[in-house]
């Protein structure tokens, strides 16, 4: 999953070098922090966070088909 996430934030961006996708492991879920640089920020989520919410109900749905749970997070520079 964390090769699907970096294929499409990469392809959203404008700068694909500058993203880092980091997998977490909490309480049985995966959670993919994706960093970005600042002003790709706003493509990744998109009017009113549609882009990202399509991101991450892709990546529900086909972690589900696997079996497993995965979440995804866009983390700013402060790490929130």
């Amino acid at each position: 999953m964390q090769e699907f996430v970096e294929f499409v934030i990469k392809g959203l961006v404008d700068k694909p070098e500058a993203v880092t996708v980091t997998p977490v492991e909490r309480a049985g879920t995966t959670l993919y922090e994706v960093r970005v640089d600042t002003a790709d920020t706003g493509r990744i989520i998109g009017r009113r966070g549609m882009t990202i919410n399509a991101i991450r109900a892709l990546v529900q749905a086909g972690s589900s088909k696997k079996g497993i749970r995965c979440q995804v997070d866009l983390v700013d520079e402060d790490g929130r």
